[in-house]
């Protein structure tokens, strides 16, 4: 029986750089759909997208035979420069460097996808930089909490 077979399912979470509040509604509509193309290129497949300002949720499949680092650089960088070219208001557009990635059991799909859905309700209630630390403790992935002091995490810059 050849063949590799796998299901590397990924909740990704990454915000604009600075987490300034740059993802407006209406850039949102156009840019989400092209962040899915951007992955359907790869050879992945997003189920999910959303987001509010200042950072996004993605859940995707991902293949066996490439790095999450590697489509998450292209993910970035062509989403970026495509904003750049579409939108030239918008041409301080940038992502925080990094990302978190978290493996989903299929089993949870239905909970996720709700969690995705719900972002503008959820972050009434909790910040990005709570949401991220609840995550990655909650996947007990183990973090340096200096780093979440500083200003890749810090306050959001409001206009």
């Amino acid at each position: 029986m050849p063949g590799t077979y796998s299901q590397i399912l990924l909740h990704v979470v990454f915000s604009t750089k600075n987490r300034a509040p740059l993802i407006t509604p209406a850039l949102a509509e156009r840019l989400y759909p092209y962040m899915g193309g951007i992955v359907r290129t790869e050879k992945g497949v997003l189920f999910d997208i959303n987001g509010i300002e200042d950072h996004v949720h993605m859940y995707l499949r991902w293949r066996h035979d490439a790095a999450i680092s590697d489509l998450m650089r292209v993910v970035k960088g062509q989403a970026s420069r495509w904003v750049h070219d579409t939108f030239p208001e918008h041409r301080a557009f940038a992502w925080q460097e990094g990302y978190s990635a978290f493996t989903v059991s299929k089993s949870q799909e239905p909970v996720l996808k709700a969690y995705i859905a719900g972002q503008r309700e959820h972050h009434k209630k909790e910040d990005f930089k709570s949401e991220l630390l609840r995550l990655l403790t909650l996947h007990e992935i183990e973090f340096d909490p200096r780093a979440f002091h500083g200003p890749r995490l810090a306050p959001a810059v409001r206009p």
